[in-house]
C-alpha cells in the first residue's frame, strides 16, 4: 500500500442513484480499476445488507467494514483501517477495497459517524476513493454525498417509475442546494430496447446527461462471471471504451482545484445537516 502520506487528501467519487439495478456496482468496479493504473485506489461498498463488490471481484474478503466498526469501538481513533482492506489485483492493475459485512444483521450496527472516520483516514491514505452506495436518501448516504467531490447520480430509461425515482431524486438535489457542479447525471444502458426517448427524459429531468454509457448486457455478465472489470479484460467493447472515457473527465487534472472546493463547502453547507436540522 506504500507509506502514508498525512498531506493527502484523497478525491472521493460516490456513484448513487434513487432507482435499484442500474449498474452503480459494476461500473464502480471498472472505474476503481482504470483509476488504478496511475493512481493509488480503494474501493468502498457501502452497500451495507447486499452489497456485491466482493462478488463482482470474486475477492475472498477476510475483513469487512463491519470489523472495522468493532475495532473502532475498542480502539476509537487510533484504530487503522489498513489491515481491514482486501487487495484486488489482476495483471498490473491493483487497489484495495472494503467490503460490505457478510451477515446483513451486522449492517445496523455501523454508524455513520464511523463511515465518516473511515473515510477520511482513507483520504489520507489513497489518491482516490470510490463509494459505491445504496438507492436510497439514508442518513449515511447523505452523509457520503456530503463528502463527495464527485457524484455520480446513475439512472436508466427502461421504464416510466426509474425516471420517475431519478426526477425526484434530481429534485431532492436542487432543493438541497446541491452544487451542480458536483453531481453528474450518468446514464446507463442507453441503447437498450424502449420506446422512452433520451432527450425527453433529459427534458423532465431539467439538465442533460452528464455521459451517457451504451446497453451490453452480455459483456457485463461475463464481466461479472469472470471477476474481472471490462477495462481489464482482453477483449474490447463499446461499453468498456465508454467507461474508459467515463475515467477520462474525472483524472484530467482538473478535479484537484474543484476537490477543495467541495470539501469546505460539505464542511458549512452540508446535506446531512439541511435535512436532519444537524
Amino acid at each position: 500500500m506504500g507509506d502514508q502520506d498525512n498531506a493527502r487528501n484523497g478525491v472521493v467519487i460516490t456513484f448513487f442513484s434513487t432507482a435499484s439495478a442500474v449498474g452503480k456496482t459494476l461500473i464502480a468496479c471498472n472505474m476503481a480499476s482504470e483509476i488504478a493504473r496511475n493512481a493509488t485506489v480503494c474501493l468502498v461498498d457501502l452497500d451495507l445488507q447486499f452489497g456485491d463488490v466482493a462478488n463482482y471481484l470474486q475477492l475472498q474478503d477476510e475483513y469487512t467494514i463491519a470489523d472495522v466498526e468493532r475495532d473502532m469501538n475498542v480502539q476509537g481513533d487510533s484504530c487503522e483501517v489498513a489491515p481491514f482492506l482486501t487487495l484486488y489485483e489482476h495483471g498490473q492493475v491493483a487497489f484495495y477495497c472494503l467490503t460490505s459485512p457478510k451477515d446483513v444483521a451486522e449492517a445496523y450496527n455501523i454508524k455513520t459517524k464511523t463511515v465518516q472516520q473511515i473515510i477520511r483516514q482513507l483520504q489520507s491514505m489513497f489518491d482516490y476513493i470510490i463509494i459505491d452506495t445504496t438507492s436510497m436518501f439514508s442518513e449515511l448516504n447523505l452523509a457520503m454525498l456530503d463528502m463527495s467531490t464527485i457524484v455520480n447520480f446513475l439512472g436508466i430509461v427502461d421504464f416510466i417509475p426509474t425516471i420517475k425515482n431519478m426526477k425526484i431524486g434530481t429534485d431532492t438535489l436542487k432543493r438541497l442546494g446541491y452544487d451542480t457542479q458536483k453531481i453528474r447525471l450518468v446514464l446507463n444502458r442507453s441503447d437498450s430496447k424502449t420506446n422512452i426517448g433520451m432527450d425527453d427524459v433529459e427534458r423532465v429531468l431539467g439538465q442533460p446527461f452528464y455521459h451517457i454509457l451504451p446497453n451490453d448486457f452480455r459483456a457485463a455478465s461475463q464481466s461479472i462471471q469472470d471477476g474481472v472489470p471490462l477495462v481489464l479484460s482482453n477483449g474490447s467493447t463499446r461499453l468498456a471504451a465508454s467507461l474508459r472515457e467515463l475515467v477520462d473527465l474525472y483524472t484530467d487534472g482538473r478535479m484537484g482545484s474543484r476537490h477543495q472546493e467541495h470539501q469546505d463547502a460539505a464542511a458549512s453547507h452540508s446535506l446531512l445537516g439541511r435535512l436532519f436540522g444537524r
